[in-house]
């Protein structure tokens, strides 16, 4: 085999207890359909040819060095408590330290049955693995914490779902996939051993500055309430923040039936699973205080006096509240071209939003318009964004550079969901030309792209998605 990876396994040193070795099963007649090159090289990893990829990248040529394993994990799902979940449909090639000195695992989703699996297939197919590989590397060029695509495969095989279906493998890149719910199944199994090692482990991967079980929540704790707030900077709805879908990295990971808002409401959901909106767009705040609660319970067998531990971790907890807010003016206030917002700018942040959600306004197109002047005309009342543009305009009199602040954080192109089904729908007839397209201009979400005006559009009545789904 002439593709190399340069493999450097840490997570296969863990006690066995922590996963399960296991192959990727194999597929029929894989070819690739996307591949990119640039991640690769941040990797170290070369390119080889295309058949030679498509191998690797399905499961059926394992590299030398990979080691492959799935891991267990617990969590959360819409509340209810799981005490054994784990890669269902995904396989830990390894890991990779890249040449920013950031140790990165490379996983297969999609790529077969593991003991994780439950009464799942462990495949994939094509729509979930484009939307993803679409999502994530938008999400990159964002400028938010994400893991990456490396690889998308067509297996030349059929999964069924609702109906017969093409099967695909995605190669995911990520700071690691450790979750809440990892810490989660060692503390509900009483195993300290474990969930010491897994602490330190952690600890040692991705805040060494932190000392104690302690100092690790607050470390996570605040990369999360950046993360978060990033996340309803631009729209963005995970639509399934289980706690085995919490990043202890800070990425966003498992993008399933996320979604990006197009007209704004704080309630919007998407997700089809999602009958309660627990997930909805403005309850994200809200659940991922709720998650580290979690992660929090699960460190106190750590500490040495747990009346003391659940004090201080409670008290970390509860101060999230403050922290996003905080967070939310800050990176709100940018969104108006406030270089440094304060809470005395808090109701005029907020008084937007509401004549946006009561005017029924684009959101993407709203906060990009600040910048031309045309927002007014995403208003079913424009009157009602005059009223609050006055105030605005003053307030804008003290800011040095508003547009060019403007133009950095609000986003020209996201990922319109309307037109990633239409990707999705032309690559099950073997059409991969609006997925190129959607990939080259949510490279640069950020400038204007004249010839790409189309992608800015919101849907038609005819186009609106109304629910996104898992895809497992």
């Amino acid at each position: 085999m002439s593709m190399k990876i340069p493999f450097d396994n840490s997570y296969a040193a863990l006690p066995a207890r922590f996963f399960t070795q296991v192959m990727p099963d194999p597929v029929t007649a894989p070819e690739l359909v996307a591949f990119n090159a640039d991640l690769a090289a941040e990797l170290g990893i070369a390119p080889a040819g295309k058949s030679e990829m498509a191998e690797v990248f399905a499961g059926n040529a394992v590299p030398e060095g990979a080691a492959p394993l799935a891991q267990v994990y617990a969590g959360h799902q819409f509340g209810g408590f799981s005490p054994q979940l784990g890669d269902g449909r995904a396989v830990l090639l390894g890991e990779v330290v890249d040449r920013g000195g950031m140790r990165r695992d490379i996983q297969l989703k999609g790529s077969g049955r593991t003991p994780y699996s439950r009464r799942g297939d462990g495949r994939a197919w094509l729509g979930p693995v484009l939307r993803e590989y679409v999502l994530s590397e938008a999400m990159q060029c964002l400028g938010i914490p994400t893991t990456r695509a490396l690889a998308a495969v067509v297996t030349g095989e059929t999964v069924h779902r609702e109906e017969p279906l093409p099967g695909a493998v995605l190669t995911r890149v990520a700071g690691s996939h450790i979750r809440v719910g990892t810490f989660q199944y060692f503390a509900a199994r009483q195993d300290i051993e474990a969930l010491q090692a897994l602490f330190i482990y952690a600890r040692d991967r991705h805040y060494p500055q932190a000392e104690t079980p302690l100092d690790f929540l607050r470390a996570v704790i605040e990369r999360q309430v950046k993360l978060v707030v990033q996340w309803l900077s631009i729209g963005f709805i995970h639509g399934v923040m289980n706690t085995d879908n919490t990043s202890i990295s800070g990425e966003t990971i498992d993008y399933g039936p996320a979604a990006f808002m197009d007209v704004y409401h704080p309630v919007t959901v998407y997700s089809s699973i999602d009958h309660g909106g627990r997930y909805a767009y403005d309850n994200q705040a809200n659940v991922i205080a709720w998650n580290m609660a979690q992660l929090a319970t699960s460190l106190v067998p750590l500490m040495p006096d747990s009346d003391v531990a659940i004090k201080a971790f409670t008290e970390a907890v509860h101060a999230m509240s403050g922290m996003i807010r905080t967070e939310w003016i800050l990176v709100f206030g940018r969104k108006i071209g406030l270089a440094a917002a304060t809470e005395e700018d808090e109701a005029l942040i907020g008084d937007l939003l509401t004549v946006m959600a009561d005017n029924q306004a684009d959101f993407t197109n709203t906060f990009r318009a600040l910048i031309t002047g045309d927002a007014r005309d995403q208003f079913t009342d424009p009157t009602a964004f005059d009223a609050w543009a006055t105030q605005w305009r003053q307030r804008l009199q003290v800011e040095p550079e508003p547009e060019a602040l403007m133009r950095r954080v609000n986003p020209a192109f996201i990922p319109r969901n309307h037109r990633v089904e239409q990707m999705i729908q032309s690559a099950r007839a073997g059409d991969y030309v609006p997925f190129e397209r959607l990939m080259k201009v949510l490279s640069r979400p950020y400038e204007d792209q004249p010839e790409a005006e189309d992608l800015t559009r919101p849907p038609l009545a005819t186009e609106v998605v109304q629910q996104t789904f898992c895809g497992t």
